[in-house]
């Protein structure tokens, strides 16, 4: 089975265990304006592969997967909040294709949405009576340490631009991006679902280091699929990196070896939505090798990480799969 065979295979059981955290409660008002909202919102899911790699670091440690179902849905509730609230500070309006929660329910409504998903992450664990109360406190220590990172690269991001910060170098966009991004989308995943599956310390921080470079990776792809990406050409917030200003590593490149240097902080600092102003700051990035810079140093993180997993890490389906994923999320082209 391909990776993304199984995210296709197991995301409707995933929607169904996160649902299952969003049900209506005896007060019809609160429904409406909490749970419901916040249950609609969460349906639009997308693939769903943090919770489903936390069940995959479970198996390659050959551990009880079904023991993981709290973590893998309080990561899940982790991905949602920070949506949520990314695209307030982003001023965006469109997520996977629909309106942003902000956008339909008003700034005040949606951040106490998000608020509620980010009670759910320690929440979720917290009540998992399966779980030992050593094991339930070591995830959840996990789970505080993956919070604090992200809101750390977030507030990097979000910092550099409001203080319009162009002059930044690789390292500092590798820094926020491995906060902001590779421990939620990688390595602390893989890291609690061995954590649950008894995995030795060395399994553990292997299956942790392993998530930490594919995040990174996904990251950077998901960086160029905003620029280039097939299905992403149709959708309203194509090239809204753009828009926004965003420090990406294709960005951060660009301004360090275009000679169209000045030309383009001034597209990145305007905002414009112009399809001729984005596509002229994508010609520039390509000019200066910046797209494909961005595309190897992608596929040498997982290259990399595929030769560390393979030498420490077992042979099981759950290992197969975990490898067919790193090349997956560099790979995939929607």
């Amino acid at each position: 089975m391909s990776f993304e065979t199984y995210l296709v295979k197991n995301s409707p059981r995933i929607d169904e265990l996160i649902a299952g955290y969003y049900k209506d409660t005896d007060n019809p008002e609160v429904d409406h304006y909490l749970y419901q909202p916040l249950a609609r919102y969460s349906a639009n899911g997308g693939k769903r592969h943090r919770p489903l790699i936390c069940e995959l670091g479970c198996g390659a440690v050959g551990g009880d997967v079904a023991l993981t179902s709290s973590a893998a849905a309080a990561i899940e509730h982790f991905h949602t909040a920070a949506l949520i609230h990314d695209d307030i500070a982003d001023e965006s309006t469109i997520r996977r294709g629909e309106a942003c929660l902000h956008i339909i329910q008003g700034e005040g409504l949606a951040i106490n949405a998000g608020d509620l998903a980010l009670s759910q992450v320690t929440g979720s664990v917290l009540h998992d009576d399966r779980l030992s109360s050593e094991l339930r406190l070591r995830v959840l220590s996990e789970l505080v340490e993956m919070t604090t990172r992200t809101i750390e690269g977030q507030a990097l991001d979000i910092g550099w631009a409001r203080d319009g910060r162009f002059n930044l170098s690789i390292e500092d966009y590798l820094k926020m991006a491995t906060r902001k991004t590779a421990y939620y989308s990688g390595g602390t995943p893989l890291a609690i679902g061995a954590i649950i599956g008894n995995g030795s310390e060395e399994s553990i921080e292997a299956l942790r280091s392993f998530g930490m470079s594919c995040g990174l990776a996904f990251q950077i792809q998901d960086d160029l699929l905003n620029l280039i990406g097939r299905k992403e050409a149709i959708k309203k917030d194509f090239r809204s990196d753009i828009t926004e200003g965003k420090r990406t590593l294709i960005a951060v490149h660009a301004l360090q070896h275009s000679p169209q240097n000045s030309e383009l902080v001034a597209i990145l600092a305007s905002h414009t939505t112009t399809p001729t102003m984005l596509a002229c700051a994508v010609e520039i990035m390509q000019d200066a090798g910046s797209l494909d810079f961005a595309r190897d140093y992608a596929s040498g993180l997982v290259t990399a990480a595929k030769n560390e997993l393979d030498n420490a890490i077992d042979e099981s389906g759950s290992k197969q799969l975990l490898l067919n994923m790193a090349d997956y999320f560099i790979e995939r082209m929607n």
